[in-house]
């Protein structure tokens, strides 16, 4: 089960956020049934890129994952 302030990799592109699959968010907010997730992505500075609800198909927790730093489209 996904928690709160747990970090997760988008499963698919949202690129009308201009995020991709495998970009990393933050879990803000779980909802009670677990049928859905805030999930804050951030640029490098801090920024909030989107917050988004997502379902438990549109993330995965991260594992042996290595991280991969990618340019933002302006």
């Amino acid at each position: 089960m996904i928690a709160e302030l747990e970090t997760v990799a988008l499963t698919r592109d949202a690129a009308e956020h201009g995020l991709v699959a495998g970009d990393v968010g933050a879990v803000v907010h779980a909802y009670a049934d677990g049928s859905a997730f805030e999930v804050e992505f951030v640029r490098t500075d801090g920024r909030t890129i989107a917050v988004l609800t997502l379902t438990a198909d549109d993330i995965r927790p991260l594992e042996a994952d290595i991280l991969h730093a990618r340019k933002l489209a302006s």
